[in-house]
């Protein structure tokens, strides 16, 4: 499902306009991204948590040369899904079986 399909869906769902739709989950994802850029986790309780998480600086091989490389250390953003989430989809797993 791309953004256009989502957007769909929640219009359908929550019966309002496409353009209203899009407005809402454009503004979402906005704030997601700028709350977690300032560090402060966003959690969507039975869904999950978003948050900045930072990796530490390490070696890693050049995969053509086999060549030691240092990796930086960075911040990452990450999703941890909520047991809600995680039950559903592991109740659609087993249906499919």
């Amino acid at each position: 499902m791309n953004k256009g399909e989502l957007v769909d869906a929640i219009a359908s769902k929550a019966s309002v306009t496409k353009k209203e739709a899009d407005s809402i989950v454009t503004a979402m994802i906005d704030t997601i991204m700028e709350t977690v850029s300032k560090q402060d986790k966003v959690t969507l309780v039975g869904f999950g948590t978003f948050e900045a998480r930072d990796r530490k600086a390490r070696e890693g091989r050049n995969p053509s040369t086999g060549q030691a490389i240092k990796i930086p250390a960075t911040t990452v953003p990450a999703f941890s899904a909520g047991k809600m989430f995680k039950e559903q989809v592991a109740a659609t797993k087993k249906k499919k079986k």
